[in-house]
């Protein structure tokens, strides 16, 4: 599925080497107006980096510094932007915040192997860790919205088209095997039996609280926060932007000592005490049962690609079927068009998909397939072997490359311009980290 955000966004480095970073004592590398930069920050960013492009940087000790040194300067030109965001009042849609926080959850959960591990690679607890992933994510909407309202009316000619062409075709490379592919998607949502069997175990528990039982014991039985259920349920201090909206507006309806009805949210149905209100700041301690989809949800999404699937292969119309069925807000728009894959690239993402094309000819579809988003059908638009780049058949590629050279061009220099207005500091070289 297409994962918009991370074509945007660089995300926090999870799987850090433990054993380096226990090494490594805090310290502040940089300052920004009144934002700090911290080691810690650089060295996660530049995992990351090596992450995407393959650098070990216990094998590559040399390129990893050298990320090292673009990462510093990514985490400075991202606070100079923000403080650019300040300037010109730009929020973050909550909502779409809130649409991206629970993505990324899920994607990394899935990556990592489970909140357990993710608890034990970054020593937080998963409560702690959402709520420093919500913040990242909230300062790098509003860092893409600024950066984009800046860089909207710049624009490109043929003969810069041509010029960039010309002046990178080595470096561009070659055009490896690619696939362009759409899809239908049906998700596994949980059916009204899940809903209302998750719902009556809830009541069973808060009926446990209001005859005399500890919320905190209870917590560490049957909650489904492991950030929070070993330490029985307490989400400590916490702003109430850092919270959903439906749980924070529960929360702060309660008087210290409180106990809330069931809350539903996003990640299921909440039972909420409220410990102490300080300011803006609310301290929580909590019972989460998510919702899941039981056998039966599993096995009605599957026979309803099967349906869609049938459908097609009767000549029912792609796109009319993408906009009735599939739940892929993302692509819908767009015929459920994903976009152009490398082969290899498609592999790493999803390699379902690449099993799943298999023998299918272009135009054709391939059969229902499952991955952790749901169930698809994949259609086959194009497979593209490998070739060399030329403006003749890649005109359209080409042109995006070279407006995107020239929108980091003109970023760069406007982000010089902010620096001039603003204090930035080096106290510590990145080659001394």
């Amino acid at each position: 599925m297409k994962q918009k955000y991370l074509k945007l966004l660089g995300l926090l480095l999870i799987c850090v080497n433990s054993a380096f970073s226990q090494q490594v004592l805090d310290k502040i590398v940089a300052i920004v107006d009144d934002d700090i930069i911290l080691e810690s920050q650089i060295t996660q960013t530049a995992y990351y980096m090596g992450m995407q492009i393959g650098v070990d940087p216990m094998k590559n000790p040399k390129q990893f510094q050298e990320l090292k040194d673009s990462a510093l300067e990514n985490l400075i030109n991202k606070s100079l932007l923000l403080i650019q965001a300040e300037k010109d009042t730009i929020e973050a849609d909550q909502r779409q915040v809130d649409n991206y926080l629970q993505q990324d959850m899920q994607r990394i959960i899935q990556q990592v192997g489970g909140e357990d591990k993710i608890e034990a690679t970054l020593g937080m607890p998963m409560s702690k860790f959402r709520r420093t992933r919500r913040e990242e994510i909230e300062k790098d909407l509003r860092v893409n919205a600024v950066r984009d309202q800046k860089l909207a009316n710049i624009t490109v000619s043929r003969r810069e088209v041509e010029q960039f062409f010309k002046n990178h075709q080595d470096s561009i490379g070659t055009a490896r095997e690619s696939v362009d592919i759409s899809h239908i998607l049906i998700t596994t949502k949980p059916g009204q039996k899940a809903k209302e069997d998750t719902y009556q175990k809830m009541k069973e528990i808060r009926k446990m609280i209001m005859d005399g039982q500890d919320l905190g014991e209870l917590a560490g039985k049957y909650s489904e926060d492991p950030g929070s259920a070993t330490n029985k349920g307490d989400l400590g201090f916490v702003s109430r932007t850092s919270l959903v909206r439906e749980y924070a507006e529960a929360a702060l309806k309660l008087n210290p000592g409180e106990i809330s009805d069931i809350v539903e949210s996003q990640f299921g149905y909440h039972i909420i005490r409220l410990e102490e209100k300080r300011g803006e700041k609310i301290h929580t301690s909590h019972i989460l049962l998510s919702i899941k989809p039981n056998k039966e949800d599993d096995l009605a999404a599957a026979q309803k690609i099967k349906e869609i699937h049938a459908r097609l292969i009767e000549g029912a119309d792609f796109n009319e079927m993408v906009k009735e069925f599939s739940e892929d807000e993302s692509t819908n728009q767009q015929n459920g068009h994903l976009g152009n894959f490398e082969v290899d690239q498609l592999r790493n993402m999803a390699k379902e998909f690449v099993f799943a094309l298999r023998g299918v000819e272009p135009g054709h579809y391939s059969e229902p397939i499952k991955t952790q988003y749901g169930f698809h059908i994949l259609k086959l638009n194009a497979r593209n072997e490998a070739r060399q780049y030329s403006l003749e058949t890649d005109w359209d590629l080409i042109e995006n490359m070279a407006l995107e050279y020239k929108k980091q061009q003109e970023l760069q220099k406007w982000i010089t311009s902010i620096k001039e207005e603003v204090f930035v500091q080096i106290k510590e070289p990145v080659k001394n980290l």
